[in-house]
């Protein structure tokens, strides 16, 4: 197996992983392929074998990267990007590399944060024991104060003769809301309740001055408002909790809450501060899925905070976005699209009866097409050849189809394929084509720091930290998803499967039933 830089290996991997697609697709029977099917794994050309790798698909330093760990990520269309691609085929394995790239390049700017003691920033620090406290607590809540919570069949008889209108059905929808209700409100309860011996023994002292809304000007984030067995809680905290409760919501000015507001989002602290102290006193925090999450969360914000600190270093001065705009304004502007619909004749005098017909409102341009166009593929098309560029048609085409408003017709314009009339059916106008406009410069600023970014990250691959790729590896587990996918094909086809079973019942279905349409 190669040690190979990774920009290298995308051409060549993407490379073999088209023609190993390719293979599987047709059902070619190549080496690599049986060797998978026969249970034999791909004999790798480094010392590392494709057992002690496991799904390790490439190393940033200490840092694996797992074929499973990537295909999480390619199967959330929230962090792809895009549609997910279908298993066993070559457009997912051209993403799967994509993303690999992108972990690639996050554990390097993990591992550099790392080395510059950005672990070690007070803020960073700070959201960490709060993620972490939040967690406890959870933990806590879930065992000591939630429980399972059960809901007999006579406690809904009795809310349902109770409380719903008689004379209504108790459907199992109707059962299923009076459920919810009833867990809820039985949760409610023992949250109460539960939140009255939480304090059982611990001293709580509250400093009603330093949470009050006078004084705000003076008082810092570090200030304490309350003291639990000797424990602070700052007004900061307090903050944070009153931000919480208004996720998802305009940010809210702080200052401006009354006490009402501040003194429950203190008495949730106080909660907070217990539940953690108590979870810890019970070793939750050795439990292996919270210590998942915490190192999880703990590696991204890490990530996060140094990026967000290198973005803020590499930001251009006005004169600099300016030039780097000219430079690259072929790649940020986006010019005027045109959507075009064509009749094409043999001649000039056909093509201007046709014309005349259009005009005239006899015919419409979508039967023009599929009756007198000699277009290859005019009548599944109807004439619409989609959208074009200023510059992309034919010199005599593109002349006609950038003078047209939509729903004008223009021509005959001959071309070597014949007599040609167009129309334009919509346009998209042109973008970020001036420097001054706000989204324009939004736009060149995200693609100059991309840019800077992604520069840094090569400079990180090249000389601070080593990146290994597992070439053999990746294809090799590719390969087996392509198998697996072609073998469950294969038998979803034979007669008698499921698939098969679901097919026929649902013809039956739609031939027994056919679909009646409301009147308009």
């Amino acid at each position: 197996m190669q040690h190979l830089t990774f920009y290298k290996f995308i051409t060549t991997l993407l490379l073999s992983f088209v023609l190993l697609s390719t293979a599987c697709s047709d059902g070619n029977q190549q080496e690599m392929s049986s060797e998978v099917s026969t249970g034999k794994p791909a004999q790798p050309t480094q010392s590392a074998s494709a057992e002690e790798l496991g799904d390790v698909i490439a190393r940033v330093e200490d840092q694996a990267i797992t074929f499973s760990q990537v295909n999480i990520m390619l199967n959330s269309s929230a962090v792809v990007g895009l549609s997910i691609p279908a298993l066993g085929t070559p457009e997912r394995d051209k993403v799967r590399i994509l993303l690999l790239d992108r972990v690639v390049s996050a554990n390097l700017i993990y591992l550099d944060a790392l080395k510059q003691g950005v672990d070690k920033d007070p803020v960073y620090q700070q959201d960490l024991k709060r993620f972490s406290d939040s967690l406890l607590a959870g933990s806590y809540r879930r065992q000591h104060m939630v429980g399972d919570i059960s809901v007999s069949d006579e406690e809904v008889r009795d809310f349902y003769e109770t409380n719903v209108m008689p004379g209504t059905e108790l459907t199992d929808e109707l059962r299923a809301q009076i459920e919810s209700s009833l867990r809820n409100h039985k949760l409610q309860r023992r949250l109460e309740d539960a939140r009255k011996t939480l304090r059982d023994g611990i001293e709580v002292i509250v400093y009603e001055e330093n949470i009050s809304s006078t004084g705000d000007a003076e008082r810092s984030d570090g200030a304490v408002v309350a003291r639990v067995d000797g424990a602070d809680i700052t007004w900061g905290e307090v903050k944070q909790q009153l931000i919480a409760a208004d996720k998802g919501v305009m940010m809210v000015d702080i200052l401006a809450m009354d006490d009402d507001a501040r003194l429950p989002a203190l008495q949730r602290e106080i909660d907070l501060h217990i539940m953690t102290r108590k979870a810890r006193e019970e070793g939750l925090d050795q439990d292996p899925v919270y210590q998942a999450r915490f190192e999880e969360f703990s590696k991204t914000r890490l990530i996060n905070t140094h990026r967000a600190a290198l973005t803020e270093k590499m930001m251009p001065t006005e004169e600099e976005l300016k030039a780097y705009y000219e430079e690259n304004i072929d790649t940020i502007a986006i010019p005027e699209y045109r959507k075009v619909q064509e009749v094409v004749v043999p001649t000039k005098e056909a093509a201007l009866e046709v014309k005349e017909k259009i005009e005239a409102g006899e015919i419409t341009m979508y039967q023009a097409a599929k009756d007198y166009s000699i277009a290859p593929g005019a009548k599944q098309n109807l004439g619409e050849i989609g959208w074009v560029t200023d510059g992309k048609p034919l010199p005599a085409m593109n002349e006609v189809i950038f003078s047209l408003q939509p729903g004008e017709y223009g021509g005959p314009v001959e071309t070597p394929a014949g007599w040609h009339i167009v129309t334009v059916q919509d346009v998209k106008d042109a973008e970020y084509t001036y420097f001054d406009k706000e989204r324009t410069r939004t736009v060149t600023l995200r693609k100059y720091i991309h840019e800077k970014l992604d520069e840094y990250v090569v400079s990180l691959r090249q000389n601070e930290f080593e990146v290994e790729v597992y070439e053999d590896n990746m294809i090799r587990l590719a390969q087996a998803e392509a198998d697996v996918v072609k073998q469950l094909t294969e038998k979803a086809k034979q007669p008698g499967s499921i698939t098969e079973q679901r097919i026929e019942e649902f013809q039956e279905f739609i031939g027994s039933k056919p679909v009646i349409l409301p009147k308009p």
